[in-house]
């Protein structure tokens, strides 16, 4: 059962070579592939460069994709206006990732630990 969720910002990293998670992506293939949202391969995606393709699908390929569904969208409006009250702006990528982690029982693993404030969301430190 996949136990952690791959931010945009990890599979750019990964697909870079960077080291550290190459290593940790490696790590988390051996019990069960990570998984990652919708958002993130269409992040992905826009930001492939010609040549990169071929390696690009390989990688979002071996990912389990965590469909977006009612309960999400619902969670992720929710949370977004529970921040809005709060003077925080949050974007909606990042709002529907955060709202799939929390209601998946998913661990986020991302470097871009300011754009998920949510109480309630597990956060892999790196």
């Amino acid at each position: 059962m996949t136990k952690f969720l791959i931010d945009t910002d990890i599979i750019i990293w990964f697909l870079r070579g960077k080291k550290e998670i190459v290593e940790l992506t490696k790590e988390f293939q051996k019990s069960s592939p990570p998984a990652c949202s919708p958002i993130s391969i269409i992040e992905v995606q826009f930001g492939v460069k010609r040549g990169e393709e071929e390696i690009t699908s390989n990688f979002l390929n071996s990912l389990t994709i965590i469909p977006i569904d009612r309960t999400i969208a619902d969670k992720s409006g929710e949370l977004l206006r529970e921040y809005k009250r709060k003077g925080i702006a949050l974007g909606i990528n990042d709002t529907i990732i955060g709202a799939t982690c929390i209601l998946n029982d998913l661990i986020l693993v991302t470097y871009n630990l300011k754009h998920y404030p949510f109480k309630e969301l597990k956060i892999y430190s790196i």
